[in-house]
């Protein structure tokens, strides 16, 4: 797409749960709408490619979750699943345009997953990038560990957080240099662009990540990941599942997980890791838009590209 027609959003904000939430308008409102949902520590803009590549044929919204990017943060300092889920709820019923598609990644995977779970008729399409959560085996090495053990953790952790300085960086290409780290299939443009977006220039010229230290570590009462399969049984709308090869996620297919789906296909990404639709964009956005349009092949199928 040539940049001088290429779209720009437009910024937007709503409340949920007393809480004010920003999110990306990229235009074509008489087009389906396709909500973009980001993970952990991300932002709306990181998903600025795939809008850019899906504009012309949707109505693209990029939303910034509680205590991400710029929307706010939960002044209690935590974060349910709970939270997230109706905070996505809120949305679509704002935009009203149900039913919608929806391309979640990682924590924003999981929450579109629980999403299309509890209202199956409001979702068109679901594409999650390793979205599913812990696989069965740590499901089990979780579940032997105590509850009361589980909630001093947390208490611990968040009084940790609160005696610790938010990390800064003195210049912008030291925190893309920590950008990179994370994610070392990232080029220095893809670095460059995440980093720019996803920090906030401090008093002394410093740059900090605009997400809530206290992200770190979820609350004990959102951990409800043995009863994923109940929500994933309630999808009925095509599912199309990610996974990068290099990634730490576990595959669905051969730890039985995509069994619970009526109509799900998985997709493995080869010299991809957990950020597989930046690490292999042209492969990714080549696999939604056919799925998008209704190419995506029979359901429970893998393809390994």
């Amino acid at each position: 797409m040539d940049i001088l027609t290429a779209p720009t959003p437009t910024s937007h904000f709503f409340t949920s749960l007393r809480t004010r939430l920003h999110y990306l308008d990229w235009g074509n409102p008489s087009a389906p709408t396709l909500v973009l949902v980001h993970g952990g520590f991300d932002h709306a803009r990181s998903w600025d490619w795939t809008a850019r590549a899906l504009a012309r044929d949707h109505h693209v919204i990029a939303l910034d979750l509680r205590g991400h990017g710029d929307s706010g943060w939960s002044p209690d300092g935590s974060y349910m699943m709970a939270n997230f889920v109706y905070d996505l709820a809120q949305l679509v019923d704002l935009l009203d345009r149900s039913p919608v598609t929806i391309v979640g990644h990682s924590l924003g995977g999981a929450i579109s997953l629980r999403y299309a779970g509890l209202f199956p008729e409001k979702v068109r399409k679901l594409v999650a990038i390793e979205g599913l959560g812990l696989s069965p085996d740590r499901l089990k090495q979780k579940a032997e560990q105590a509850a009361p053990q589980v909630w001093r953790e947390w208490i611990d952790t968040r009084r940790a957080s609160a005696r610790r300085t938010p990390r800064r960086y003195p210049t912008i290409e030291a925190a893309i240099g920590r950008m990179r780290e994370r994610n070392e299939h990232l080029t220095v443009e893809q670095a460059l662009h995440l980093t720019s977006h996803g920090v906030n220039r401090n008093e002394d010229g410093s740059y900090g990540w605009k997400f809530d230290p206290y992200l770190k570590g979820l609350a004990p009462q959102a951990g409800t990941d043995e009863e994923l399969p109940d929500f994933w049984k309630r999808i009925s709308c095509p599912t199309l599942l990610c996974l990068g090869q290099d990634s730490w996620a576990s595959n669905p297919e051969k730890d039985g997980r995509i069994r619970h789906f009526s109509d799900a296909r998985l997709v493995e990404f080869a010299d991809a890791g957990h950020w597989l639709h930046h690490d292999q964009f042209e492969r990714f956005i080549g696999e939604v838009r056919g799925f998008l349009e209704g190419e995506a092949g029979d359901s429970r199928t893998v393809v390994r590209l």
